[in-house]
């Protein structure tokens, strides 16, 4: 029987947790090797390569760069061809860009060989955008390449499905968002901002391009959503906050859109109105600090005005979202019929109330 490798290049903010967790997960996920790729020897990440190791993850590093891991005591298994021609999956968590690049440089290469590739939010046009729980059937065999929308999207896509199109796709009149986005994540030395800073808005229809992804992950389902978004950035360090505002044709309640999102699994409710709690929260009872959660809605900033029109603050899970739609995915390729059963071994990793 064909073994079962997913391969995960990178080992950043999304990278390293995902790998952890594979490793964690491995038998109930039906994983029968977890391998990784790490760009550069660096005596700051010796520590958390270490511990992945020590978790069976196998190390992979480029051609000619063996010698200066293990001077470090990093020791590599493989080179980066081999790992990759080797994988059933491989999921792509490198900065933006350069998805693209590894794509042209080596995944087409081996697109026959490897059952499918993933990308993380920031590589448009790698693939057919995907979120768990929002397009799972717009997933099919020719999709070789996917691309997993940023947490930010997957928070937007979220809300916007639950309260919006998920019962009609006709229903949203339109949508919009302002993201008020964390600097940078804690384990980020760089980036961080002295003060709140502004963004600008790059797509004339969409605004920032967060509207944008998830306008196109709902064009996977063949709707056309008016979808706008702004986004901004201020000096912390704990989560992401989206205020969204959804004017709907058919009239609703407030009551009814606390319904919705309470019977909603990938939504979290909570009465902590601050990120540090929510972050806290995450920190003692998520899978090593992270909430899967798609969102977590702060419920007593809930509101509808005349019966049409929908407004909310909620929380962005940091990347936890992301890390679980890239395990869904790997999933949907090594067990196409039967991976909504596998990854219901992390359902103790969802809250219903934070």
């Amino acid at each position: 029987m064909e073994r079962k490798i997913v391969h995960v290049v990178g080992t950043g903010t999304i990278g390293e947790p995902l790998i952890g967790l594979l490793c964690d997960y491995s038998d109930q996920l039906g994983i029968d090797e977890v391998t990784f790729h790490k760009n550069s020897a660096l005596r700051r990440d010796r520590s958390k390569v270490t511990d992945l190791l020590r978790r069976g993850a196998r190390l992979s590093v480029d051609e000619g760069k063996g010698k200066e891991f293990r001077k470090l005591g990093m020791d590599p298994d493989f080179e980066t061809e081999e790992s990759i021609k080797r994988a059933s999956v491989v999921i792509d968590c490198t900065p933006k860009g350069i998805g693209h690049a590894n794509k042209a440089k080596y995944y087409e290469k081996f697109s026959d060989s490897v059952k499918g590739f993933l990308a993380q939010g920031s590589e448009d046009g790698f693939g057919k955008k995907y979120a768990r729980g929002i397009n799972d059937h717009a997933l099919n065999t020719n999709d070789k390449f996917l691309q997993i929308v940023s947490c930010n999207t997957h928070n937007v896509s979220c809300i916007t499905n639950t309260l919006a199109v998920s019962e009609d796709p006709d229903n949203l009149v339109e949508g919009k968002y302002v993201l008020i986005r964390r600097a940078n994540d804690l384990s980020q030395a760089g980036s961080f901002i002295p003060a709140p800073q502004v963004g600008t808005h790059n797509d004339d229809k969409y605004g920032s391009h967060h509207a944008a992804d998830a306008a196109g992950l709902f064009a996977t389902m063949g709707m056309d959503l008016n979808l706008f978004s702004s986004a901004m950035k201020v000096n912390s360090q704990y989560m992401h906050v989206l205020w969204f505002n959804l004017k709907v044709k058919e009239s609703t309640t407030l009551a009814t859109v606390k319904e919705q999102l309470h019977n909603n699994p990938h939504v979290a409710m909570t009465p902590k109105d601050m990120t540090s709690t929510v972050f806290s929260f995450g920190r003692d009872h998520g899978h090593y600090g992270r909430i899967m959660n798609q969102t977590v809605v702060v419920e007593q900033s809930l509101n509808v005005r005349n019966d049409h029109e929908i407004t909310g603050f909620c929380f962005t899970p940091q990347d936890g979202n992301s890390i679980l739609s890239s395990i869904s995915a790997a999933e949907w390729m090594l067990y196409p019929h039967s991976y909504e059963d596998k990854i219901q071994c992390l359902s103790h990793l969802f809250f219903n109330i934070i």
